[in-house]
């Protein structure tokens, strides 16, 4: 929105967080607090966000590697209020400043763009939600006659009467900013924790005759935040139950909504079916009539229609496609396209490697770095051999193979179309077209021969 200034307060050292992570940079969902508060800004396009960092500076910023990112340091973390004073000389006279935190990581933008359009130049706006328990936040102090905003007092500093009352403030607030140089310098710290805090403006406002509005989030857990790590897991399980809420009322079929976790994007077609305990990470597509069976992680893939994954499956940054059927207990791998029709059955991986349509790796083999054409079927315990110590190096194995259990391929390697490899063969050279290959020793008896036992004496 133009005319409109985001500072993100995010210099708090999170001790409660017990970790040398500094605490917005905690994953929720996957990705970093302060990368979640940072999406929502930029949706409402501002003329510039600025970043308040303190504690763990270096890795913040280059956690989140944005140059059009203003980066303002608070060497001395001494509250709020002192926060917001060191962003104060990239702030625009003639905007607004939308106050966030690096630690509030759920709030909507339709929310903020609420508090945006109820406020204006000549106005200072709030956010503010009522809770059933507001023990440890500040209190909402309105005019008993004509309910207007008067204050807001925090927790340590309240009477009894002010800690009745369950309107609390967010701490997120649009400021007019070109009456903050003045408020900020008024501020002190003449309080119980001997900081500066931001929500002292409020009553400076209403002294100067400004006036104070609200705007309240349509659920109070937009404005949660996150000082431990078991508010950390609280905020996530709101964050997958309104995901899987949202996947529901598209027609998806959760097993359980409780028992799904999304990190990244999840795009599901029609008739979608996914069981318990399924992990999503990085953009992933499902098509039409997709079945992803139990306790399976599907990381940067997509997946055409009517593929099922079966259950234990981990498959990355791959493209499936129609009617193929993966697992269970299989691994595919980054850089593999399956085309049509392909199974890929229990205990195989395969890795960097293209499969043609109709072709079957079903049982306990590894494919590495290969070609594979059409309706080829790899027999179980299979190995494509692609790494020699120092180079990988690639397999070629063309339409209408048949490859028996048991087989080495030691690439570089071409099987030509329609060959036979025998089963128990290491094949070290191409193969021809339309003929049987196999390399085996003479079978051997040895007469006469016993087997060792165990001796119990």
């Amino acid at each position: 929105m133009s005319g409109l200034d985001v500072v993100i307060l995010a210099a708090g050292a999170g001790k409660r967080m017990y970790s040398t992570l500094p605490k917005v940079l905690h994953k929720l969902a996957g990705k970093p607090l302060l990368q979640h508060v940072l999406d929502t800004a930029q949706c409402l396009l501002p003329s510039q966000i600025c970043i308040v960092y303190g504690h763990g500076g270096e890795l913040v910023r280059s956690a989140l590697d944005d140059p059009s990112l203003v980066w303002i340091e608070q060497a001395q973390r001494l509250g709020t209020g002192h926060a917001l004073k060191q962003a104060l000389p990239v702030l625009r006279a003639d905007e607004a400043t939308l106050v966030l935190f690096g630690d509030v990581p759920l709030v909507k933008s339709e929310t903020l763009e609420l508090l945006v359009r109820q406020a204006h130049t000549n106005c200072l706006a709030l956010l503010t939600v009522k809770l059933n328990d507001p023990t440890g936040y500040g209190r909402i102090v309105r005019d008993a006659v004509t309910g207007d905003i008067r204050a807001i007092v925090e927790e340590k500093d309240a009477n009894t009467a002010q800690r009745a009352i369950n309107e609390i403030n967010t701490g997120i607030m649009l400021l007019p900013n070109k009456f903050l140089s003045d408020w900020l310098a008024r501020l002190d710290n003449a309080n119980n924790q001997g900081e500066y805090y931001l929500t002292d403006i409020v009553a400076m406002a209403v002294k100067d005759g400004i006036r104070v509005i609200s705007a309240s989030p349509a659920n109070s857990w937009e404005s949660s935040g996150v000082n431990n790590k078991l508010q950390l897991a609280e905020l996530e399980r709101i964050y997958q139950r309104n995901y899987a809420n949202k996947l529901m009322l598209q027609g998806v079929m959760l097993a359980d909504p409780a028992r799904i976790d999304i990190r990244g994007r999840l795009n599901c077609g029609s008739d979608v079916e996914i069981d318990i305990n399924c992990l999503f990470e990085g953009n992933v597509e499902l098509g039409d009539r997709v079945k992803i069976q139990a306790n399976c992680v599907l990381r940067d893939v997509a997946i055409a229609d009517g593929t099922v994954v079966s259950a234990f499956t981990l498959i990355e940054h791959t493209t499936i496609g129609q009617n193929c059927r993966i697992g269970p207990y299989a691994r595919i791998r980054p850089g593999t396209y399956l085309d049509q029709d392909v199974h890929i059955g229990n205990f195989v991986e395969i890795k960097n490697s293209q499969i043609a349509a109709g072709s079957k790796v079903n049982h306990l083999s590894y494919i590495g770095d290969s070609q594979i054409g059409r309706n080829v079927n790899v027999g179980a315990g299979t190995i494509t051999c692609n790494y020699d110590g120092a180079h990988k190096h690639r397999t070629i194995i063309e339409d209408n193979v048949f490859i028996g259990s048991d087989c080495q391929l030691i690439a570089p390697v071409k099987v030509a179309r329609g060959a036979t490899i025998g089963a128990g063969s290491t094949i070290t050279r191409d193969a021809p077209a339309e003929q049987l290959s196999l390399s085996r020793s003479r079978q051997t008896s040895i007469p006469n021969w016993k087997r060792p036992k165990k001796d119990h004496t």
